[in-house]
């Protein structure tokens, strides 16, 4: 099995919804969020490629114009956790690219949440 991957960059607030008063992601806070696709394959394409990472601009274009320096509450419909945006993100890669099997997404160094096949 072929494997690739792609990392992406945006930063955005949020306000984390049901949580305890004095949690502190339930006051507005932002993050520097790291997006990685991950891609999979078991044959190459013509040229070698999974997926070409020139075809993966798309996805960038998306961040930047509707992730980048907003306030997710207002863009997405549900609790923007990072586990919910990784879902979220998984299911607009895979209706692009099939060979997308994972979303991961980082809020700080220390964190990730994924959302795989």
């Amino acid at each position: 099995m072929y494997k690739i991957s792609k990392t992406f960059h945006f930063s955005a607030s949020h306000i984390l919804n049901d949580l305890p008063e004095d949690h502190p992601c339930g006051r507005m806070h932002g993050h520097n969020y790291i997006v990685k696709i991950k891609l999979q394959d078991n044959k190459l394409d013509r040229t070698g490629f999974v997926v070409d990472y020139g075809e993966l601009a798309e996805f960038k274009h998306y961040i930047d114009s509707t992730l980048d320096h907003r306030h997710l509450n207002d863009v997405f419909d549900f609790q923007p956790s990072a586990e919910n945006m990784a879902r979220f993100l998984f299911n607009w890669c895979k209706q692009r690219w099939q060979q997308t099997y994972a979303v991961s997404i980082s809020e700080t160094p220390k964190t990730w949440a994924t959302y795989q096949l």
